[in-house]
């Protein structure tokens, strides 16, 4: 069985696909309202769990990356919103959320995504993993759909 997704995965599979510097991924997660990081930490956090020095990426530091990765691709926010310094929880559903809205992409985007990694959804299970998890239809992302869906949009950045 393949190990579970976790935040670190997710700030590889996304370094990989944009091929982004170290410093590019440190300015993300200020911009993103997290933590001043150094080029050390970031290395860390970017390591295999087995290598040493390996450094667990938290939830505030992956939210604050994905909310800079907002930023950097679509500008800040018309609407005067105060980023939410309390988080919850990051689950793989926030993740995709946050992923949709900094590529902006549209059902029809996802679905495509979830084909180049050779994984088939409906769109109905699609909407599942975007309503609120008090929702009657709503689904929890779970890490194989997370993982394929980090591939496809991968394939998709960089080329088949």
């Amino acid at each position: 069985m393949d190990h579970l997704m976790n935040n670190n995965d997710v700030l590889r599979s996304l370094r990989y696909a944009m091929d982004l510097a170290d410093h590019k991924i440190i300015d993300m997660i200020k911009a993103g309202h997290g933590s001043d990081l150094d080029k050390a930490t970031v290395q860390a956090m970017l390591k295999l769990e087995d290598e040493t020095g390996f450094l667990a990426c938290n939830n505030t530091q992956l939210n604050a990356f994905l909310d800079g990765l907002i930023l950097d691709r679509r500008g800040p926010s018309d609407r005067n919103t105060e980023p939410k310094t309390t988080l919850q929880r990051m689950t793989h559903n926030l993740i995709l959320k946050k992923l949709r809205i900094a590529f902006e992409l549209k059902e029809t985007d996802l679905v495509e995504i979830m084909q180049l990694a050779q994984f088939q959804i409906s769109k109905p299970e699609l909407n599942a993993l975007f309503r609120n998890p008090g929702h009657k239809n709503y689904r929890a992302c779970g890490d194989q759909f997370l993982r394929n869906f980090l591939k496809g949009l991968t394939m998709r950045i960089r080329g088949k």
